[in-house]
């Protein structure tokens, strides 16, 4: 599997990625990742590459080889499209972080419709999430990167218990319930979301 996570700095991409990575090693498939990090300190573009297989001897995925795609920004989607396979799935959190340029005026943010109609053409299934809204609902917004990768984990073959015991040895003991809780819940959702194709 090709996995791509994108988002904004300071949404808990590395995080999520490497929870990611770990729960495939305990699993007993090999993986490689990348991260790259553009001024991530200033909500700027964040992505990590993922390679997940009995063998993998690169992290970087080629333009059109992605299988599946999360974004906690819609905007980072859009952007990361071309590497959409025809047949791949993408995961996005339904949710404007807008970059600097946007701020200062020197472009503008898509519409909706316009980066629905750049995920609709370059994969198979589009699964806009209110993760953003989920996350407050549970009371701890930091919890969105968790709850995300709770939809993500639908498409990849990876036990739940597994998954658990990864997020449970990655964070500390004072935020790892609500964040169990937020993994549940998003699974749960992208089984609700998935009864109609976006």
């Amino acid at each position: 599997m090709n996995l791509l996570i994108t988002g904004a700095g300071g949404q808990g991409i590395i995080l999520a990625s490497d929870i990611v990575g770990e729960t495939a090693i305990a699993a007993g498939y090999d993986v490689k990742k990348t991260d790259t990090i553009g001024m991530a300190q200033r909500g700027g573009s964040v992505v990590s590459h993922m390679r997940i297989a009995a063998q993998v001897w690169s992290p970087i995925i080629r333009q059109g080889q992605v299988d599946l795609l999360l974004a906690l920004e819609k905007l980072e989607a859009a952007r990361w499209a071309s590497y959409l396979k025809p047949e791949s799935i993408a995961i996005v959190n339904n949710h404007a972080l807008p970059p600097l340029s946007v701020s200062l005026g020197n472009a503008r943010y898509p519409t909706d419709d316009e980066i629905k109609d750049i995920l609709k053409q370059a994969a198979d299934r589009v699964y806009f999430i209110n993760g953003t809204d989920r996350a407050r609902e549970l009371g701890n917004i930091r919890t969105l990167n968790i709850f995300m990768l709770g939809c993500a984990s639908r498409f990849m073959p990876f036990k739940v218990s597994v998954w658990h015991e990864s997020i449970a040895n990655r964070l500390p003991e004072k935020v790892r319930q609500i964040n169990l809780t937020a993994f549940d819940r998003g699974r749960k959702e992208v089984q609700i979301v998935g009864i109609r194709k976006s």
